[in-house]
Formats: C-alpha cells, sequence, structure tokens
C-alpha cells in the first residue's frame, strides 16, 4: 500500500520540463499574468492567474466568441434603400461595420440598376436603428481612426484616408472620391500629409459623409443625385427596393477584426449582438445583458468583466482563467485568429498594458490555450513568454 501511495505521489509531482518552464517564466517577468492549459483543462502554468488584469484588445477573442453564438458564423449585415414617387432616395443603416469602398461600388451598381438612371431628387439618412447619443466608454473626442463613432451607417470605419497639401486634400486611395465634407474635416484637423483621421464625434458629420460618398459612388455608377442630403427616418409603409447583404460573411469580418483590431468593427458587431437578440434600436445595455447572461450560463460572470466589445476601456476586466475558459469555447474558431507572429493569438496594447492570448503547439502537451497579462509598456516581452511555452513544453 505505501508503495502505491508513494508511485501516486510521484505522479503528482510536476515534471522536470514543467518546473523548468515555470521558473523560466518566473525569472523572466514574476509579476506577469501567465496562465497555460492543455486541452483536457489540466493547468501547465499558473502565475498570478486569478489576478485580475485590463484585456486590451484580447477583449475582441470574447467579442468574437459572444458574436458567433449569438449571430452565426453566415450572418450578413444589411443596408436597405427606399425610393418615393418624387424620387427620393431613403437609406436605412443596420449597422453594417464593412462599408468600405471596395463594398459601395458594386452597390451602387446594383441599386442604379434597379432604380434607374433618372436623377435621385434628395437623399435621406435613417441611422434611427442606433441612438444619436450613443457613447462607447473609452472612446475619445480626437482625430485617432482607433477613436471613430460608432454609427447605424457609416463609411470607411467612419474615418478619412486623404493626403494633405497646405489647403488642397485629395482621397489617398483611388477607390475612394473625396467629397466636399471629407476636405473641410482633413483641412481643419488632418496631417500635412497623408494619414487617416477619424471624423469629428458629431453622428450628423458621420451621416453626411456616408450620404456624400455613396452618392458620389451613384455617380459613378451611371446615376445621378440631384437633390440635397440630410437625416430622418422612413415613411411609414414605403418598402425597400434594394436590400444590400454584405458581402462578407461575419466569420470573414472576424477574421479582420481580430488581425487588424479595428476598434470601430468590434463594437459595430457587438451593438449586433444585443439589437439581434433584442430588437432595435441597439444600445450598449442590451448587448452587455446579452453577454453577461452568456458569460454567467459558462460560468464566467465573475472572471469576465465587460464595459464595451474593442477593449479600449480601461474598466474591462478579466482573469486569467476566465479567458482561458473563453477560449476553450472559441476553440473551434481558432483559424480566425491571425497572430502577428502567424500564430493563432491576439495581442492587446495600450499604455502600461501588454496582453497576449490564444493558442499555441508544444511538442509535449499538443494544442494549449495561454493568456499573458503584462502591467507595463514591453511588447516584447509577452512574445519571449510565449516562445518559453513553446519550448518548453
Amino acid at each position: 500500500m505505501r508503495s502505491h501511495l508513494f508511485a501516486l505521489a510521484l505522479l503528482l509531482l510536476p515534471a522536470p520540463a514543467l518546473g523548468g518552464v515555470r521558473e523560466t517564466i518566473a525569472a523572466l517577468s514574476p509579476s506577469a499574468v501567465v496562465l497555460v492549459v492543455d486541452d483536457k483543462g489540466g493547468e501547465l502554468v499558473a502565475q498570478n492567474a486569478d489576478q485580475p488584469f485590463v484585456p486590451a484588445s484580447v477583449t475582441k477573442i470574447v467579442t468574437a466568441w459572444l458574436a458567433l453564438e449569438v449571430l452565426g458564423e453566415n450572418y450578413r449585415f444589411e443596408t436597405r434603400f427606399y425610393l418615393d414617387d418624387r424620387r427620393t432616395l431613403y437609406i436605412r443603416g443596420g449597422g453594417d461595420p464593412f462599408l468600405i469602398s471596395e463594398e459601395l461600388a458594386p452597390l451602387a451598381t446594383e441599386l442604379v440598376a434597379t432604380i434607374g438612371k433618372a436623377p435621385i431628387n434628395g437623399v435621406v439618412l435613417d441611422a434611427s436603428y442606433y441612438p444619436q447619443d450613443l457613447r462607447v466608454p473609452g472612446i475619445e473626442n480626437d482625430d485617432e481612426a482607433y477613436n471613430a463613432l460608432n454609427s447605424a451607417l457609416a463609411v470607411n470605419f467612419n474615418t478619412v484616408f486623404a493626403v494633405r497639401s497646405g489647403t488642397r486634400v485629395r482621397s489617398a486611395e483611388k477607390q475612394t472620391p473625396i467629397t466636399p465634407l471629407a476636405i473641410a474635416q482633413f483641412r481643419a484637423r488632418g496631417p500635412n500629409g497623408t494619414g487617416r483621421i477619424s471624423l469629428a464625434q458629431n453622428p450628423e458629420v458621420s451621416l453626411q459623409y456616408a450620404g456624400e460618398l455613396i452618392a458620389a459612388f451613384i455617380e459613378r455608377a451611371g446615376g445621378s443625385v440631384k437633390g440635397k442630403i440630410s437625416t430622418g427616418t422612413v415613411p411609414a409603409g414605403l418598402e425597400p427596393v434594394y436590400v444590400h447583404e454584405q458581402s462578407r460573411s461575419l466569420s470573414e469580418i472576424l477574421v479582420e477584426l481580430l488581425r487588424a483590431s479595428n476598434n470601430y468593427i468590434a463594437n459595430q458587431v457587438f451593438l449586433e449582438i444585443g439589437g439581434h437578440r433584442l430588437g432595435g434600436p441597439v444600445s450598449l445595455e442590451k448587448s452587455l445583458q446579452v453577454a453577461n447572461e452568456m458569460l454567467s450560463a459558462n460560468g464566467l460572470a465573475g472572471s469576465t468583466h465587460l464595459e464595451e466589445g474593442s477593449g479600449i476601456s480601461r474598466d474591462n476586466r478579466f482573469t486569467a482563467r476566465g479567458l482561458a475558459q473563453v477560449l476553450a469555447l472559441f476553440a473551434p474558431h481558432a483559424d480566425l485568429l491571425r497572430g502577428h507572429d502567424g500564430g493563432l493569438n491576439k495581442t492587446g496594447t495600450m499604455d502600461g498594458v501588454r496582453t497576449l492570448a490564444g493558442y499555441a503547439d508544444t511538442s509535449a502537451h499538443g494544442r494549449v490555450r495561454f493568456v499573458i497579462a503584462l502591467a507595463s509598456n514591453d511588447g516584447a516581452m509577452r512574445f519571449r513568454l510565449l516562445r518559453a511555452i513553446e519550448s518548453g513544453l
């Protein structure tokens, strides 16, 4: 009996390889949050694993998982077009995060083919699917593209990419026409040279730009817009003449979201979670309600606190064990992650915060889930810790 107990005790002792990688991680960064979990849920490395941390953009993994669960991988955002008997065109936004120039060109061609080339006598933009006073925690009122305003109807991620030389402004990309509002915004707030700026934190400015750019693409497609661009709502009883379905499925959008870490896309997707489940108009409250219900159902209520869906808020808080559990739930979609180092991982970066989470392949333990969080600006260290995990396990 004693020999059996001794053998069992030996099995329960950390293997030399595990001890070695733990010592390496502790030597490299003793204050780091590090958790590595194998495919059976066994914890291979656990350092400060219950210490809450600011996740920054690894929050987007949670948003992606929630969106796939609620919306489904083949979900497509829609934008609806209406035409009254005076040929006033109404455009009702559905929160499409990818109404970019490359999407607007074929959209305009199909729209003109549907309604004909006779002049459009005014464009009315309906963004009522989003409340006008919507504000995302952590988004600041400045020119940075990552602070772009979320909107039911916005184009090119609610940003302008242009070139300024003195007062002269032109588009920085051949596929995007320059519009009067884009010129005015870039003259006022853009750099001298090439740059991308967010539009002013004013929903009316955002909508005006969307209207101008869509009108420009209609004219490129052979149509004509003669009347003014204004905001309003679609008249009751008016049926859509054309419904544009985003060419990218949700899975394709999530690949771009996770690769480019676009905050605007993340919160457009996050807001749709609540709008789809609970009905419009969208709100952060609705999306947080749905998210918290799902987190609670999976035993994550105490370990995963969300304020919004992109990670831009410093009031988001995760624990490593909570995020590792989300990674287990997200594992069937791991290939959506396209890390900067070519791995299946996602970084998070803000001042004083460097995070990294995802999946790593090891020789002795197969594919593992890992979470790394540093309260520092040492971005290279998180990858040194990941390399230690990969080589040591």
